[in-house]
């Protein structure tokens, strides 16, 4: 018997995360003090610092950096600045980054960071005094060793530099392993930028495999036109998908015959946005996910489908690129309309794993081909999308409850090897 919770919309996205844990706990033979443990952050910091701003005032700013789990190694897990930036929404991101890192098996526990702020509106300079005062702040956790922050929503591979050279400065010699996502110049590794649209292409191809769907001409639509939706439809168009509808902060558009996802993209550079494209219609919000497509990619903010978007949701397959883009509701949704969704710690999980080659590749000096990394990443997504097929199979649960009962089991073992201390 699943959780027995109220859903609604309302849920926070903590609140989200704990109910996706219990449901899959509630169907596994585990240790009760081992779940007491999962089930809780080890630890939280909060932080507010002064950044000079370029008219000569001192603003202040508030940042966090939540630690899920150390129990398979060191944490990991990226650093988003957003107003919307809360304690809430942190600690669920690092517990989705522990599920995250074990159903794939990277040795990592789960951590996210964040500051409130809407970077649009510093200029350059002061996103570098922001950033490095934050990264000094919470340079008392991260480490190559400890925790390793990497790109999330609004930062990028140059603001990863600056937390590298920052955390450089301090120990007073170079230390490219401190992040991934950095520029390949100073240590970055080949295939990072486009390493999370990549998993969620091979998710959405194995996908429609198993629902014996063809590939070729299924329409796609992408919610959310960052760097995931960008990559994922660029690769999804290049194997026959038709692209017919892309959406960012400011709304969608739409072409029935199908988008060129390069092309798009450098209208969204020249124009700020994929709006008023010249060949296609613009689509409000509230319409968007109810176009006609066969595969819905959400690949924006967390808790984006609700039990409104998911009662005009016509696809047959949804491919989360975004972390916690459904709401429990709406899932229910989901599923009474048949609609086979591969959540968001399976579809996204490129990022973190070629993160992980990054690090690996960092603390060794020596560094791997783009074409060898897609081989290693293939090969890990490979193994983790099947295994978490098959548990869904045997134990009668959606894809969402499967992967969390593989990742689980894995952390709840691990605990278990290495005992409590003392």
């Amino acid at each position: 018997m699943e959780a027995q919770v109220k859903l609604s919309d309302g849920m926070s996205p903590y609140e989200v995360a704990l109910l996706q844990f219990d449901r899959a706990v509630e169907r596994m033979q585990l240790r009760k003090g081992v779940v007491k443990m999962m089930r809780q952050c080890k630890r939280e910091l909060t932080v507010t610092f002064p950044v000079l701003m370029d008219d000569g005032e001192v603003e202040m700013f508030t940042g966090y950096r939540v630690h899920h789990s150390t129990v398979r190694g060191p944490t990991k897990g990226g650093i988003r600045y957003h107003p919307d930036v809360n304690l809430d929404e942190i600690r669920a991101l690092a517990m989705w980054m522990t599920w995250k890192c074990a159903v794939v098996n990277v040795p990592y526990g789960g951590a996210k960071g964040g500051v409130v702020v809407d970077p649009k509106k510093l200029s350059r300079r002061e996103l570098e005094r922001l950033t490095r005062r934050y990264a000094t702040e919470i340079s008392i956790l991260i480490g190559p060793d400890s925790d390793i922050p990497a790109p999330d929503v609004n930062t990028d591979p140059q603001i990863m530099a600056w937390i590298m050279d920052t955390y450089s400065m301090h120990v007073g010699y170079s230390v490219p392993a401190v992040v991934t996502g950095k520029p390949e110049l100073i240590g970055g590794s080949a295939g990072r930028g486009s390493a999370t649209g990549r998993s969620v292409h091979y998710c959405t191809v194995r996908a429609m495999e198993h629902l014996g769907l063809p590939l070729r001409r299924a329409r796609v639509l992408i919610q959310g036109f960052g760097n995931v939706g960008s990559w994922a439809a660029t690769l999804l168009h290049e194997s026959g998908c038709l692209i017919v509808g892309v959406s960012d902060s400011r709304g969608g558009i739409y072409n029935p015959n199908g988008l060129d996802p390069k092309a798009v993209l450098a209208h969204k550079q020249r124009t700020g946005s994929v709006l008023d494209y010249p060949e296609a219609d613009n689509v409000p919000h509230e319409e968007f996910m109810g176009l006609p497509c066969e595969v819905l990619v959400p690949a924006a903010l967390e808790m984006s489908i609700r039990t409104q978007e998911a009662q005009k949701i016509q696809a047959r397959l949804i491919v989360e690129g975004a972390n916690g883009p459904t709401t429990p509701a709406a899932d229910e949704i989901l599923a009474q309309k048949e609609i086979f969704v591969v959540p968001d710690i399976l579809a996204n999980s490129g990022g973190v794993v070629v993160s992980y080659f990054e690090w690996v590749q960092d603390i060794q000096r020596l560094f791997w081909t783009e074409t060898e990394i897609e081989r290693r990443l293939q090969g890990l997504l490979d193994r983790a999308f099947a295994e978490v097929m098959d548990t869904a199979r045997k134990e009668g649960v959606s894809m969402r409850t499967a992967a969390t009962m593989v990742a689980v089991k894995r952390v709840h073992d691990a605990t278990l090897l290495r005992g409590i201390y003392p």
